[in-house]
């Protein structure tokens, strides 16, 4: 089979059985911590005692960080890339997804939850993609040939090391969101979930996921946009907008957040206490690396309902998926099939349980 053939049927098992590569990926690290029982991989001080209010964590920025130990360009990654210069490279050649941009991006380079600090530097998205979807690509080749591959016959991914060392590659985290929609008159808490289109996105797809999710990131190109856009809150409402109301992603340098109609109406009713968002934890997704800050927001019941009238039932990424017409309850049984029996991204199955976890409070 010629190499381009051979990358693209290994591409296609990929998507089509990413839930169980990801516990195969898993079983690769037996001595690094779970998040509450999912195959997501975490550190204690990623999981907070106490749910954090997303807006009391303040990312800062350091220009001049180091570069990462691994970048997905050394020779242990040109069996993976069927000839080209870099995986993303190959994806853009060979099978690019409908969504494949190379934007500007925030890579994490130390997290303290506990102490509400975060810290960045400058980074692109293919960079991302480069090591993630090389080392997913690398044991899917193993797999499909009927194998059980160890660190030592995946040389590109042992290389690696531990994946929640934040130094050992570029972490281009993302925010995975579940949003809870409170019904105070029925006692309820209801959500969505998005099943993510493989021909969408290059990230998660053929799986189940917490919605609104992304790759926290700039707007737009240039300083002005990346200075404006290192806000945790910024990222998410712009989220909100794409996935729920599946508006476009242009925004523009010059963009104003308060001119914006939807971003003032989410921020208000958050300052009216009718919105909150928790930042529950951390986490790396075994089979890809994708780091996710865990996060949860509920909204009263009246807001969800005018906030998003407009709700979608496609958008560029995929499909939004509703048990009835206000959602899937949430409930211990619910949880418990979705984050155990459901083809769910492993970020999305952590928050899950996590938000069960703190359920008195996002009751309350």
């Amino acid at each position: 089979m010629p190499p381009t053939e051979r990358w693209r049927s290994v591409r296609r098992y990929l998507n089509e059985h990413r839930h169980d590569l990801a516990a195969v990926a898993a079983e690769l690290y037996p001595g690094v911590d779970r998040v509450a029982g999912t195959p997501l991989l975490g550190r204690a001080d990623w999981s907070p005692a106490e749910p954090i209010e997303l807006t009391a964590l303040r990312p800062a920025w350091s220009p001049d960080a180091r570069p990462p130990a691994v970048t997905g360009t050394e020779a242990k990654a040109w069996p993976i890339c069927a000839g080209h210069s870099s995986y993303a490279a190959a994806m853009a050649a060979i099978d690019p997804p409908r969504l494949f941009e190379n934007r500007s991006s925030y890579r994490l380079l130390d997290v303290a939850l506990g102490e509400r600090r975060m810290r960045y530097g400058p980074a692109a998205y293919f960079d991302g993609v480069n090591v993630g979807e090389a080392v997913a690509h690398e044991l899917a080749e193993q797999v499909r040939r009927g194998l059980r591959p160890g660190l030592a016959e995946l040389p590109l991914r042992a290389s690696v090391g531990d994946p929640t060392l934040l130094s050992r590659r570029p972490v281009l985290p993302a925010i995975s969101m579940l949003t809870l929609r409170r019904d105070a008159w029925r006692g309820e808490l209801t959500f969505v979930l998005h099943w993510r289109d493989p021909a969408r996105v290059a990230h998660g797809g053929g799986l189940y996921q917490v919605m609104p999710v992304g790759v926290f990131q700039p707007a737009d190109e240039g300083a002005r946009a990346r200075e404006r856009d290192l806000d945790l809150w910024r990222c998410a409402v712009r989220e909100y907008s794409e996935e729920f109301l599946g508006t476009a992603e242009d925004y523009g340098e010059a963009f104003d957040y308060e001119e914006w109609p939807f971003y003032r109406s989410l921020t208000e009713a958050r300052d009216r206490g009718l919105v909150r968002s928790y930042v529950l934890g951390m986490g790396v997704d075994p089979l890809t690396f994708a780091t996710d800050l865990l996060a949860v927001t509920v909204l009263d019941a009246p807001v969800y309902d005018d906030i998003f009238a407009g709700l979608v039932e496609v958008n560029p990424e995929g499909r939004v998926v509703a048990h009835g017409a206000r959602g899937f309850p949430f409930e211990r049984d619910v949880v418990e099939r979705l984050t155990s029996r459901e083809p769910m991204q492993a970020a999305g199955a952590a928050v899950l349980a996590l938000a069960w976890r703190h359920r008195d409070l996002l009751r309350s």
